[in-house]
């Protein structure tokens, strides 16, 4: 299929950004001092040196990077919910995501809702389509900085994810699926003392309760897992949506997953399972903040040793919206990846993954999302971000 660069941005000619004097991360090189023509919404030029244009913005030798692409980022449920059982209104949770995922450099963003609870009782067991209408509201009022699709989290053994997953069907946001099961014993929670201490702690169970849900899990994912995954799986193909699948484990999840047409492998668990993933063609996804902290907090394989073992594609912020800029540097300080491919991992790659080809690089042709970073005590710290060409932070 032929892809027309200019697609997905405008290069008007009587709107013209100049940047220079910026070290430039390209898809295969580091240009130590350079300069980037954005007009309108599009890159249109990247040259060494002076760019010797008037008003030319100068960037006193920070770098300059793509726009950040996030495509699992449970950040909005953070600010709907923000203590259990507290609902904050939806056009004020998604400002206040907005404006923080926008600072940590990231200028497209799949805001992931989880629909299903097998527990009936969770904030995924709600219905959250009200963010479709939000998300239209501020746009059309010109407010949002980041651009904003959706990824939807189906958890597989329950059995309303199909009901609440309805109102996202086809909606011109939806932009990935992807499969989820939680069920305490394998995948993630395979170690089931993470699991005891993930739900006892952030859901406020008791022994009693969790011990009562492990006991009952494999007869709810006996009756929906299997349904729910043919259904999504199809729904995805059909409808041409990115599917995912979530937590890979084993040999045996990585071939299920392709075989049910998945292009991506989030958070795989296993150094197995990553390899295979990878060399089956599925991206592989590994959470930001486990690089950033050194480690999974599920117990699981660490994502530094699978860019060290050259089978880490992406990465996504997940929890942390700030982890996934920090996480490209360490990336480049210690999982031994130049800058350029170090990058791509938060940028070109994820966005590739979910479909979106006309960002994630420095290229004219490309959409103009560029954020500018200043490292501080060799960390990190944007400064600007702008978006179609037009400066949000």
């Amino acid at each position: 299929m032929t892809h027309d660069p200019l697609a997905g941005c405008v290069p008007e000619r009587t709107v013209e950004r100049v940047l220079e004097r910026a070290r430039l991360v390209l898809p295969d090189e580091v240009i130590d001092d350079g300069h980037v023509v954005m007009r309108g919404s599009c890159i249109v030029a990247i040259g060494r040196g002076a760019s010797r244009v008037a008003g030319a913005i100068d960037l006193d030798g920070d770098w300059l990077l793509p726009g950040l692409v996030e495509v699992h980022t449970d950040n909005l449920e953070r600010h709907v919910m923000p203590r259990p059982q507290v609902m904050f209104p939806m056009i004020g949770a998604v400002q206040a995501h907005d404006a923080e995922i926008a600072a940590a450099g990231i200028t497209t963003v799949l805001d992931a809702i989880g629909v299903g609870d097998p527990y009936g009782d969770g904030f995924r067991a709600r219905d959250q389509s009200e963010l479709l209408a939000v998300l239209d509201l501020l746009e059309s009022a010109g407010t949002l900085r980041c651009d904003h699709h959706v990824h939807v989290r189906c958890e597989l053994p329950a059995p309303n994810a199909r009901e609440l997953f309805e109102p996202f069907a086809g909606h011109r946001r939806l932009r990935l699926i992807s499969l989820m099961d939680h069920t305490p014993g394998q995948r993630q929670w395979t170690d089931i003392r993470h699991a005891r201490t993930y739900y006892t702690g952030k859901k406020g169970w008791s022994d009693e309760r969790f011990d009562a849900e492990v006991e009952r899990a494999p007869q709810r994912q006996r009756e929906h897992a299997e349904p729910n995954r043919t259904w999504f799986s199809a729904h995805a193909r059909a409808s041409g949506v990115a599917l995912a699948t979530h937590d890979d484990t084993t040999a045996s999840h990585v071939e299920q997953a392709r075989a049910i047409g998945a292009r991506m492998s989030e958070f795989p668990t296993t150094l197995e399972a990553a390899r295979l993933a990878h060399a089956l063609g599925l991206s592989t996804v590994a959470g930001a903040p486990n690089v950033v902290r050194g480690g999974s907090h599920s117990g699981n394989v660490a994502a530094l040793d699978l860019a060290r073992a050259g089978v880490l594609d992406a990465l996504s912020s997940d929890y942390v919206p700030t982890s996934l800029l920090q996480a490209a540097w360490r990336l480049h300080h210690e999982g031994g990846l130049t800058m350029p491919k170090a990058v791509r991992t938060v940028t070109r790659a994820p966005a590739l993954a979910c479909g979106l080809e006309d960002r994630g690089a420095l290229a004219p042709g490309l959409r103009a999302d560029v954020v500018r970073v200043r490292e501080v005590h060799g960390l990190p710290a944007v400064r600007e971000v702008w978006r179609d060409g037009r400066r949000v932070i």
